[in-house]
């Protein structure tokens, strides 16, 4: 009988620090997060519930970066994560108001190069409209 409370009190140990190990992998390696406060506030999913999810779907998996956007007309959070021992990311997209994951998919180095340029060019193109007077 102490056995059995035993063993259930150690399981219920590893399932409530399960969730403080998976956070600790998730952060990203930037510490920053590309959020539009007006998509924020639609979300219905935590971020960090998302990234849960997301480690989930990568085994072995580790936020290299987040953010929260709207594409085709969906709010998603999308997850780059690097796996060890593999080139390139695995893109990982959640949905913000459900917590589905809607899409996992692979990246090569040159498809994230030629993303990481789209991205570059789309920022600087919205930091001069703001910036004209």
């Amino acid at each position: 009988m102490i056995r059995l409370s035993t063993l259930a009190i150690a399981g219920a140990l590893l399932v409530s620090a399960a969730p403080l190990v998976l956070a600790q992998q998730g952060t990203t390696s930037s510490g920053s997060l590309k959020m539009d406060p007006k998509l924020a506030a639609e979300a219905k999913i935590t971020l960090d519930s998302a990234r849960m999810i997301a480690l989930q779907a990568v085994p072995r998996g580790a936020v290299a970066s987040e953010e929260l956007e709207r594409e085709h007309g969906r709010l998603i959070y999308s997850f780059d994560m690097k796996v060890p021992g593999k080139p390139g990311i695995q893109e990982v997209n959640v949905n913000a108001l459900t917590g589905v994951v809607i899409g996992v998919h692979h990246e090569g180095p040159v498809t994230e190069r030629r993303e990481s340029r789209a991205d570059s060019v789309a920022a600087a193109k919205a930091s001069s409209r703001h910036a004209k007077p």
